[in-house]
């Protein structure tokens, strides 16, 4: 099965929305400050105490200052000069069910100096008990594709949410009832209207956790959600036209929801930065794949997430080499940004998790080889996006995927720069 049309399923797209008791997009329904320069450079010290936090509205959340552990500010490329290699590895959901996949890649990240973007799903801090609270556009009250956590996976989420933070990581949103399919209740039908008020209910789930669990027992997250929160991924990928101008408003910088998107440097779309997941190669096969555990899946088992176990190690290393390929394609052409998606799931054995570690420490060791790979979350990508000449960054939109600069990046961008400069010189003369 291909993954390159929307109803082929390119992130959780609507073909497989009735399989979703995975959840897709989410977590599976389980029983139970210090700066560092260069991109994402390693060596994150450790023990320094939390920041003093000022609470904010009932105490969920606080303001602690400046986000530890980020990036040096961001400084325009220099007339001639390679771009960075930027990968971005993104959670979708970031909820905690008692597999302790969150705390085993943020452990990874913090090992290799990295940051990444966990995509809240706002459900997963609301209690099932107070479910009602949740008014889903065009569902009924309280209802969800994706289960509500139990309270202790809720306190276990919050507990990663804090890491993450303090550790230098983004925390974006992945909305929350993660509604698919082509009913009428799915994303792909919101409207604007309708998108803000989903995005105003799951920021009102963290900033009010406190006051929906009766907790007291626990420090509050250690950030200002409507300062932190700048960009998301909609369930299935579905629904972005109708998202941007809801995002607009609430002064978004970017969304990462396009379907099929190719290993290309990105362009804004409404004025937001548009940073989809990524056709990557699939070795093995004729055609690419999506880059994200779930579409790995969608090809290799026909969306079952209890295959023979024969398959898996094939599938675990097919799936790893499709993201290193994607990355050694890019780093060695047009160094667009690489973008990876995935969920904390154990599907197939948990082939996938292992696929993207391996992946991970793949790209990692080129960094510490001393490559400019840098691996970093959305916010601080568009950070280094906002910081370019515009003439360069669409002198590098003109590359296509597996493209290299001719003659060169020295010349390729050097190009740019001269060209910026005569018009801004003309620009002078006939003023």
């Amino acid at each position: 099965m291909r993954t390159l049309t929307r109803r082929g399923m390119l992130g959780l797209g609507a073909g497989a929305a009735a399989a979703v008791s995975l959840t897709g997009c989410g977590v599976p329904t389980g029983p139970d400050g210090s700066t560092h320069a260069g991109g994402s450079g390693a060596g994150r010290p450790g023990g320094r105490p939390a920041p003093t936090a000022r609470p904010l509205g009932d105490g969920s959340t606080s303001f602690t200052g400046e986000q530890p552990h980020q990036p040096a500010k961001p400084v325009p490329l220099e007339p001639g000069q390679t771009p960075p290699q930027f990968v971005v590895f993104s959670w979708d959901g970031a909820g905690e069910v008692g597999n302790g996949l969150f705390a085993r890649f943020l452990d990874l990240a913090r090992e290799h100096g990295a940051s990444m973007t966990f995509f809240l799903s706002g459900l997963y801090l609301l209690p099932e008990s107070k479910k009602r609270l949740y008014d889903p556009p065009n569902n009924p009250r309280g209802a969800s594709d994706i289960g509500y956590l139990t309270d202790g996976h809720i306190r276990d989420t919050l507990k990663n949410l804090r890491r993450a933070w303090l550790e230098g990581h983004e925390i974006g949103t992945h909305f929350n009832g993660h509604f698919c399919g082509e009913g009428h209740g799915s994303v792909a039908h919101w409207t604007p209207r309708q998108w803000r008020s989903e995005i105003d209910q799951a920021k009102s789930f963290v900033q009010r956790w406190r006051t929906h669990t009766g907790w007291t027992d626990l420090p509050s997250l250690p950030f200002d959600y409507d300062k932190e929160l700048v960009g998301g991924r909609t369930p299935c990928l579905l629904g972005q036209a109708s998202l941007l101008p809801a995002a607009r408003e609430l002064g978004w910088r970017y969304d990462a929801s396009s379907p099929g998107g190719r290993q290309v440097w990105p362009a804004k779309r409404q004025g937001i930065w548009d940073l989809p997941l990524q056709q990557i190669p699939f070795p093995g096969r004729s055609f690419e794949v999506l880059s994200m555990d779930y579409n790995m899946l969608a090809n290799q088992s026909v969306n079952s997430t209890n295959a023979p176990a024969h398959r898996h190690p094939a599938w675990r290393e097919q799936s790893a080499q499709a993201y290193i390929q994607g990355f050694e394609r890019a780093y060695g052409t047009n160094r667009a940004p690489l973008f990876i998606g995935n969920h904390f799931e154990q599907w197939n054995g948990g082939i996938y998790m292992d696929a993207v570690e391996e992946a991970f420490k793949h790209i990692a060791r080129e960094k510490e080889k001393g490559a400019d790979v840098r691996l970093v979350s959305f916010r601080q990508f568009v950070d280094w996006l906002d910081a370019q000449r515009p003439e360069v960054l669409a002198r590098l939109r003109t590359l296509e995927v597996g493209q290299r600069p001719a003659g060169g990046w020295k010349e390729f961008l050097k190009g740019a720069e001269g060209r910026a400069g005569e018009r801004t010189t003309e620009a002078g003369r006939a003023a």
